[in-house]
Order: C-alpha cells, then sequence, then structure tokens
C-alpha cells in the first residue's frame, strides 16, 4: 500500500517531536510502525488465507479423488446387481420351462389315459355292434335266400345288391310319386276354395277397392299439400343456413384476428391451423386470463406501494 508523501512528512515529523519529548509520550506508538504492523498482519493473513486455500486444494483433490474411487465402485456394484438379476432371470426363465414340461407331460399323461379309455369304451362298442350285426344277419338269412332265388329267376340281374339297388329305386320313385300326388291334390282344394272365396268376396272386393282408392287420393292431395310447405319450409331452411353461415364465417375470422393480434403481441408465430377455431379461441382465453391476473396483480401492487 503507498503512503503520500504529506502523510510521510507528518507522521516523521510527529516522530521527530516525539523523541525530543520523550516524558511526555511514553506510551506513544509512531503511526509509521502502527502502519508496518498493519502491511505485517495483512501480509500475515494473506499467507494464512493462501495456506487454508492450499489446505482446502487439497481437500477437494482427496474428495474427488474419493468420489471417483465411490463412483467405480458404484458403476461395480450395478454390474454385479445386473448380473445377479440376469441370473435371477435366467434362473426362473429354467424353473418355469421346466414347471411347463412337467405340466405339458402330466397333460399328455391325462390325454393318453383319456384317449385310451375312449378307445376301450369304441372298442366295447363295436363289439356290442358285431353281435347285433350278426343277430341281424341270422335273422336276415330266409331273406337272403329268397333273393338269390330270385336271382336265378331274374337274368337281367348279376349280383343280390344290384337287385335290392333295383328295388330300393322302385320304392322310393313310387314313395315321391306318392307324395307328389298328395301335394298336388291339397294345391287343387285349396285352389279350389280360394276360388271359391274369391266368387263369395268378389262384390266387397270392388266396393273396397273404390273405398280405397278414393281414401288414396284423398292422402295423395294431402301428400302435395305437405310437400308444398316442406318445400317452403326447405327454402326458409336454406336462407337461415346461408345467414348461419355467413355469420360463422364472419366469426371464425374474427377469432382468427384476435388469435393472430395475441401472437403478434407475444411474439411468436402463429402455430396452429387455419381451421382449429377452437384452439383460437383456447390460446385467446389462456391469453386473457394471464392479462387479467397480470393486471390484478399490478391492481394490487399499487395500494401496497404507498403504503410501504
Amino acid at each position: 500500500m503507498a503512503v503520500p508523501w504529506e502523510e510521510y512528512f507528518r507522521l516523521a515529523l510527529q516522530e521527530k517531536l516525539s523523541t525530543k519529548l520523550p516524558e511526555q509520550a511514553e506510551d506513544y506508538v509512531p503511526p509509521v510502525l502502527r502502519l508496518l504492523e498493519k502491511r505485517q498482519e495483512l501480509v500475515d493473513a494473506d499467507q494464512a488465507l493462501q495456506a487454508q486455500k492450499e489446505v482446502f486444494r487439497t481437500k477437494m483433490a482427496a474428495l474427488k479423488q474419493r468420489w471417483e474411487q465411490l463412483e467405480q465402485k458404484e458403476r461395480e456394484l450395478k454390474g454385479s446387481f445386473i448380473r445377479f438379476d440376469k441370473f435371477l432371470q435366467d434362473s426362473e426363465a429354467r424353473r418355469n420351462r421346466a414347471l411347463r414340461r412337467a405340466a405339458e407331460e402330466r397333460h399328455q399323461a391325462g390325454g393318453r389315459e383319456a384317449e385310451a379309455l375312449r378307445l376301450r369304451t369304441q372298442l366295447e362298442e363295436l363289439r356290442r355292434e358285431r353281435a347285433r350285426l350278426q343277430r341281424r344277419l341270422k335273422r336276415l338269412e330266409p331273406c337272403a335266400r329268397l333273393l338269390e332265388q330270385a336271382l336265378e329267376l331274374l337274368p337281367g340281374f348279376q349280383e343280390v345288391p344290384e337287385l335290392v339297388a333295383r328295388f330300393d329305386g322302385l320304392a322310393e320313385t313310387q314313395a315321391a310319386l306318392r307324395l307328389r300326388e298328395r301335394e298336388r291334390l291339397a294345391e287343387l282344394e285349396a285352389a279350389r276354395a280360394r276360388l271359391q272365396q274369391l266368387r263369395d268376396a268378389w262384390p266387397d272386393e270392388v266396393l273396397s277397392q273404390g273405398q280405397r282408392r278414393a281414401q288414396l287420393q284423398e292422402r295423395l292431395e294431402a301428400a302435395r299439400e305437405r310437400t308444398l310447405q316442406w318445400e317452403s319450409k326447405w327454402i326458409q331452411i336454406q336462407n337461415t343456413a346461408a345467414e348461419k353461415t355467413l355469420l360463422l364465417g364472419r366469426s371464425r375470422m374474427a377469432v382468427l384476428n384476435l388469435f393472430q393480434l395475441v401472437c403478434q403481441h407475444q411474439g411468436q408465430p402463429p402455430t396452429l391451423d387455419i381451421e382449429d377455431t377452437e384452439g383460437q379461441l383456447e390460446h385467446v382465453k389462456l391469453f386473457m386470463q394471464d392479462l387479467s391476473a397480470m393486471l390484478a396483480g399490478l391492481g394490487q401492487a399499487e395500494p401496497a406501494a404507498p403504503a410501504s
């Protein structure tokens, strides 16, 4: 620290005066010495501060090294945890696969037992069916001999199945012809009954048709009147719709102008689509809410300023 020359000479003069009058200033300390003492104190304090800074740097370096060691240990522990978790997952997967295989084997064993039981039941049914067919064959042996005798009398057939098939075909044809005859008779009876009903109901039907024609004519006239009414209403609806459409277009243009003004005030480019009227209204609404909150805050701050 530099000392002005005037202060230096003043201090030197005081020091000389103090040497001339030692009896008057036994406890007096010269300012130069005080300044030197202060400078020495500052130097000592600066050295102590530098020493403390060096100690702090040493501690910070040790802490940093310790922190790096802890991070390395943390990474090692995380790797160990991941490997252990993977080992547990692999063990669980092997256990689940073993359980699934055991369940599948039990299911297959149960299925084989059920299949064996079904086959035994089917075998018993086949045996019963074989016994039934054998009993039926014994009952039909006389018929078979009769068919063989008929086959000898009919040289046009070579085998018994051909004769049986021919007989079955003739029997089915006869049954179909009888059924068709009954159906035709039933249709004929129904046609006769219908004809008689028409003959009986003809005058009433003519009168009913005339009345129905008159009713339909009246309904036609009423429908024409309703058509004219609805046409006039449709024209009115179209006019109203045109007015509403014009009003909607004006409203959308007004909303778009407000949205553009808000974006211009905020210094942001418009991010919404021109057709997104609801989104534009929501944006303007949020801006108005923020502006209202700001004005309310300013209104509360103005009375508080005089009070403070």
